[in-house]
């Protein structure tokens, strides 16, 4: 019901942080997404997710400016907006809203009555949220990681903790969770037939995501320092390994029936070349001579001879041994090449930033596959090349008349792109 009541959202996305990717889910799951950029007067738009987005310029510190966006929210059924607390509620002559929890949801019926459309769905997402000493500070995933107690997890023992790029706040904690929550406020829409505000801080959704280990660590399956446990690179059998040809393979060789295979093709299965015994695989203490047998034995041999030995066609493949496979840009990448990635489709061709020179040649199918109506790839529509590409047709879609439109360009509070592509 969610996914069919996406379809028919119109979604403003007020975007200060270009990077974002909750508005680039939109496009893809077939949302008709407005994104509304400053208008800077030309120039190349950085949005590096900006594909499928048509973009509006919109001056939000003139009166007319911000009266339009008032005039789009009263039909749309989403506004995405990542600035820090209390700046939306500046733009639109709020009171600033309190950063105490207790007063929050007074502060977004506030806000939804000021917008004047009571079945809008207000997704603000931030790094530390709308409440908290922190919620007007600046930050970055590391940041939100750090805070959060995630970042401390993940690592090598003895080592500085490592930010997994910025892939696990930013876009698991914070655009991943932030669309599940308009999902969650659209079809509870269904029923009570009212929007609501969503609080979508990175900072929450890192810390939720790490509730297994809360529990694990609790049981005591994680309970030692970073990089001494089974999930971290403690355990031998879950760790990657250089080979002879300084590629590397990944192991999962969590369950005993799996441990054996992969013992088995390592021919480790009683002794090793030496005769010295196989440790245990659960013996904590024979930990690192596992490792240093497991080590030996992956660089005595390359990567694809490997994949050969604990390939698809092999007794082995149950082994939870895969290669580690080169992320790369361009077309014909040993990702997209890969067998199960070629059958499944993995990546895609972006034709028309192909032909415009933008970005990669290759990028990700969206996820996940619905199987009545799946996600559009967008692979022949370009990001937005400068802001306010689209702002003649968004605002005539909106029933703004061309005097309206024409006086809005000249007031400033409206600007129009430099260019001479075609619209999205």
């Amino acid at each position: 019901v969610c996914c069919v009541l996406c379809v028919v959202c119109c979604v403003l996305c007020v975007v200060c942080c270009l990077y974002y990717g909750i508005a680039c889910i939109a496009c893809v799951m077939l949302c008709w997404v407005v994104r509304i950029d400053r208008p800077t007067g030309g120039g190349v738009v950085i949005d590096s997710l900006g594909r499928g987005k048509r973009s509006l310029a919109l001056d939000l510190k003139n009166p007319a400016g911000v009266a339009t966006l008032l005039r789009l929210l009263s039909t749309a059924d989403v506004l995405i907006e990542p600035f820090r607390a209390g700046v939306l509620e500046k733009l639109l002559g709020l009171p600033t809203a309190s950063t105490v929890p207790s007063d929050y949801t007074a502060g977004a019926e506030l806000l939804l009555k000021r917008i004047g459309n009571p079945r809008l769905v207000v997704a603000r997402l931030t790094g530390y949220g709308q409440t908290g000493p922190l919620a007007t500070v600046a930050g970055h995933d590391i940041n939100y990681l750090a805070i959060a107690g995630v970042l401390s997890l993940i690592g090598r023992q003895g080592e500085a903790p490592v930010p997994p790029v910025n892939l696990v706040a930013d876009f698991a904690g914070g655009s991943l969770m932030c669309a599940l929550g308009i999902m969650l406020a659209l079809f509870e829409r269904t029923k009570s037939g009212k929007g609501q505000v969503i609080d979508a801080a990175m900072i929450d959704g890192a810390s939720y995501l790490a509730t297994f280990v809360y529990k694990a660590r609790a049981s005591g399956l994680h309970a030692g320092e970073r990089g001494t446990n089974m999930l971290d690179s403690g355990a031998p059998f879950y760790d990657s390994y250089r080979t002879k040809d300084n590629k590397f393979m990944a192991v999962g060789a969590i369950e005993p029936q799996f441990f054996r295979l992969l013992v088995k093709g390592l021919g480790l299965h009683n002794n090793n070349n030496n005769g010295s015994e196989l440790p245990s695989q659960h013996d904590v203490s024979e930990w690192p001579r596992m490792r240093k047998m497991f080590a030996e034995a992956f660089a005595s041999r390359t990567r694809d001879e490997w994949v050969a030995v604990f390939g698809t066609d092999s007794e082995l493949r149950d082994a939870c041994v895969t290669p580690v496979l080169e992320f790369a840009l361009g077309p014909n990448s040993e990702i997209s090449a890969y067998p199960h990635n070629s059958v499944r489709g993995l990546l895609s061709n972006n034709k028309a930033e192909t032909e415009q020179g933008q970005g990669a040649e290759e990028e990700p199918t969206p996820a996940p596959r619905l199987s009545r109506t799946p996600a559009l790839s967008n692979s022949d529509k370009p990001q937005p090349r400068a802001p306010g590409q689209q702002s003649a047709s968004v605002l005539a879609e909106y029933h703004f008349s061309a005097t309206e439109i024409a006086e809005l360009v000249r007031s400033g509070a409206v600007a129009m792109a430099d260019t001479n592509s075609a619209s999205l």
